[in-house]
């Protein structure tokens, strides 16, 4: 009798795990074969396609995705190529650049040290930094740059982001970049720390010289001690360069190849250097950041402290100013945290809900990958049946002609550079060196929004005429 509910039992456990295999199954095949586009403008026909398809109509030689569900990790597959001359194939294992997603991944190791009472999350950081300070001025002098300024985007520093260097480019150490001897300018505070929101990789590039003076030993290690070993992300390194040993499990990075200043070619030498490590220096798979997005989670609800306690993980997940935590951005209202990544050649993202097992991460190899990114990201959600997840629908307003060439010109954003607005054959076009060109649609006569992935860009006007735009925060000035 025993060995007959044996028996029957092993057989309920392999119908149960047939039935699970089968509906992942149907869920990847959805994704595969079903994509519904993220953003629909109405009176416009909505159709799907396949995942093949979008990689092809966007130019993006290689996608990789992992999904999370209950706790771990229950898919993950490569798409596409890795290498396109080579014919290399996109695998779980294809390193690829996070890109500022490396942030919150730093951030983690940041409140490690906070954790451990090596650093205050609001002291001066000159106080603990050594062999570079943040120069002073009237701003400092009204408050102080802290950690916790750095890690939320608070600490009044500029350089919005950094465009990398080619392999056979002289690199600059931290202190280089920190001073503006490499390819973007000196990182300085500007405006009063903790009084707004303004996204800065400078301040995580402070960041990162902040922990190496505590440590006194180099960014990569601090990281693989502190938070890639823990939690078990083994492919993953903030190493600038990537060794030369891993350079066959690396993706190769692609330009726009529907953007007509390029034909989609490869980026020159294939990726770019980062010495900027905590702002946009980790290579890594989808898997490893699920692990990180599982570990946080399992932080949060207590039920693991292999790096932050469920303390810690809370303060980190707690929005601060424009909604962003201790490093992530918190998302869907408070639900998530996650991130988004932008280095020349690769755009990625995640998203991960705080209170549960569940999330995406996406990553690509290709300057265009951004729509792709966010249509893959909402289709998982709505095939798992995620909530706080919808189409994005607009309406697109009628205006003059006047209106439209009021806006052209060249707008200077802040650390980034310049974009060029412009009015062709009554359609509105916005292009710049560190992005792909986008045509901008309006919602109003000052609000805009970029057709592939929704961004919204705001005109502002002073005395009846256009000066400035506003983008996620920030403000470009019109030049000419």
């Amino acid at each position: 009798m025993a060995r007959l509910w044996t028996l029957l039992i092993v057989g309920l456990v392999g119908c149960q795990a047939l039935q699970d295999r089968q509906a992942v199954d149907a869920h990847i095949a959805a994704i595969e074969n079903e994509l519904e586009p993220r953003l629909v403008v109405r009176g416009e026909p909505m159709e799907t396609a396949t995942l093949a398809e979008r990689m092809q109509a966007l130019g993006v030689p290689g996608v990789s995705i992992a999904v999370m569900n209950n706790g771990a990790i229950e898919w993950a597959r490569g798409y596409g190529l890795a290498d396109v001359e080579s014919g290399r194939p996109v695998t779980p294992t294809t390193l690829f650049q996070a890109a500022s997603i490396s942030k919150p991944v730093a951030a983690t190791a940041a409140l490690k040290f906070v954790q451990d009472g090596l650093i205050d999350l609001d002291e001066d950081v000159n106080g603990k930094l050594v062999t570079w300070k943040v120069p002073e001025n009237e701003f400092t002098e009204a408050q102080p740059v802290t950690l916790r300024g750095l890690v939320t985007h608070t600490a009044g520093m500029t350089v919005h982001g950094f465009p990398g260097y080619a392999r056979d480019e002289e690199v600059p150490a931290t202190i280089g970049v920190l001073d503006g001897e490499g390819n973007t300018p000196p990182i300085r505070v500007d405006i009063q720390p903790r009084t707004r929101y303004r996204y800065s990789g400078g301040g995580y590039t402070v960041m990162q010289h902040l922990l190496t003076d505590v440590a006194g030993k180099p960014f990569p290690e601090i990281m693989r001690e502190t938070v890639l070993e823990p939690f078990g992300m083994s492919e993953s390194t903030y190493e600038q360069p990537l060794p030369e040993a891993r350079w066959e499990q690396a993706a190769t990075g692609y330009r726009s190849k529907v953007d007509p200043r390029s034909d989609g070619e490869e980026v020159e030498g294939k990726w770019h250097i980062y010495p900027e490590m905590a702002a946009a220096g980790l290579w890594t798979t989808p898997s490893d950041l699920a692990r990180f997005a599982i570990a946080i989670q399992e932080a949060y609800n207590g039920e693991s402290e292999a790096v932050l306690s469920a303390e810690m993980a809370r303060r980190m997940l707690t929005p601060d100013m424009e909604g962003h935590g201790l490093g992530p951005a918190i998302q869907g209202g408070g639900a998530r945290f996650g991130h988004g990544g932008s280095n020349e050649g690769f755009r990625c993202t995640f998203t991960a809900f705080i209170e549960d097992g569940s999330g995406a991460v996406i990553m690509t190899n290709s300057d265009t990958g951004g729509a792709l990114t966010g249509e893959i990201l909402l289709n998982i959600a709505l095939e798992y049946g995620w909530p706080g997840f919808e189409q994005d629908e607009r309406t697109v307003a009628e205006l003059e002609p006047a209106v439209y060439e009021e806006l052209a010109g060249r707008y200077n954003i802040p650390g980034a550079g310049i974009v060029t607005i412009e009015y062709v054959d009554g359609r509105l076009w916005a292009e710049a060196d560190f992005v792909p060109r986008a045509e901008l649609l309006p919602e109003s006569e000052t609000v805009f929004f970029a057709r592939d992935d929704g961004q919204r860009l705001t005109f502002v006007k002073e005395d009846g005429r256009v000066v400035a735009f506003v983008v996620q925060g920030t403000r470009a000035a019109k030049i000419e």
